[in-house]
């Protein structure tokens, strides 16, 4: 055969020419689809990943509002104790002032 003249395959060679194309045509195909799969499923595993993280996130909040909850009530409490003493005592004092006053002045 010359540089310039055209090869002739025959339709046995042909066939098995595709066959071969085809064959790896189907593998490429095959390695494409799970890779995809592998991405999805690492794509879905960053999902869970993020949506455990905010959640984890999200009870440490929820934990630290609880305790800030709970410390303002135990400070609520002291106040009303306070003001509630305050209160009775300094009534008190006026009551019995006002007694020494009417007391006083017979």
């Amino acid at each position: 055969m010359n540089e310039g003249e055209t090869k002739r395959y025959s339709d046995l060679e042909i066939d098995l020419l595709i066959d071969d194309i085809s064959a790896i045509a189907i593998e490429a195909i095959e390695r494409a689809a799970a890779e995809a799969a592998r991405a999805a499923a690492l794509a879905a595993l960053e999902r869970e990943a993020a949506a455990l993280a905010a959640q984890a996130s999200l009870r440490r909040d929820v934990e630290k509002w609880k305790n800030e909850t709970e410390t303002a009530k135990k400070a609520g409490r002291m106040n009303t104790i306070l003001a509630a003493s305050f209160g009775l005592f300094g009534g008190l004092l006026f009551g019995a002032g006002g007694v020494m006053i009417i007391l006083g002045n017979k």
